[in-house]
């Protein structure tokens, strides 16, 4: 049987920190600039795409931001870093003549 989640030791412990709090404040104000501009709505179940991510100097300038569907916006996996994996066999072969 699963052990249930702890929210309150994971919010302590991640969540809570003061630079979570920061990312978080960055990515609601980057959906509150877009739903001042009438791209998006509360509840629409569209993801607010920071193009430079935040993590790597991307801001909220309206320039940085797009809106995508839930599963073009977190379908693919991240390395710890936060960087996109390299998919497998991203060798191209030589095509025969």
């Amino acid at each position: 049987m699963k052990k249930p989640r702890d929210y309150k030791a994971e919010y302590a412990k991640y969540q809570g920190t003061p630079e979570q709090k920061k990312n978080r404040a960055t990515r609601n104000a980057a959906r509150n600039t877009l739903m001042a501009s009438g791209t998006v709505a509360k509840g629409d179940g569209k993801h607010v795409n920071h193009k430079t991510p935040i993590s790597k100097g991307g801001g909220n300038a309206p320039s940085n931001l797009s809106v995508k569907t839930e599963a073009n916006n977190s379908s693919f996996p991240r390395t710890s870093s936060g960087a996109m994996k390299a998919k497998k066999g991203g060798v191209v072969k030589a095509r025969k003549k």
